[in-house]
């Protein structure tokens, strides 16, 4: 009885320590993954903020959009500082979000900011077929 006490207290501090210690796939197979199926069309300079579903970071690398069924991947000016748990804070001043635009990096625990990046072009994947 007494051991079964704390093994259970272990595992739920596991659970809820298990997502902040998960290992990460290799950026560049974490995007083929989420890309797979699909065909990328020509870059585009905005994409509507509003229609967006959601948004992925990929590791150092990327930001992927959801619009609707097509993914937008926008490979940011100094991406190497974004961080999957990171949380986007996008200023807009209108229904787009474009090349050039920058979007604050505040960090998931304390909400305190902690960069930035600037936009590049937005590469639509849409689903093959």
């Amino acid at each position: 009885m007494r051991l079964i006490r704390p093994l259970a207290a272990a595992a739920l501090i596991g659970m809820l320590a298990g997502p902040a210690f998960a290992r990460h796939e290799d950026p560049a197979a974490e995007l083929a993954k989420i890309t797979q199926g699909r065909v990328a069309g020509k870059p585009v300079d905005c994409i509507n903020l509003r229609q967006a579903g959601s948004s992925q970071i990929i590791d150092g690398t990327a930001i992927v959009y959801t619009v609707g069924s097509t993914l937008y991947v926008n490979r940011p000016e100094g991406a190497k500082t974004l961080r999957s748990d990171d949380i986007l804070f996008t200023k807009s001043y209108s229904s787009d979000l474009c090349r050039m635009d920058s979007v604050k990096l505040l960090d998931r625990g304390d909400r305190m900011m902690r960069g930035f990046v600037s936009l590049n072009e937005f590469v639509p994947y849409k689903r093959a077929g």
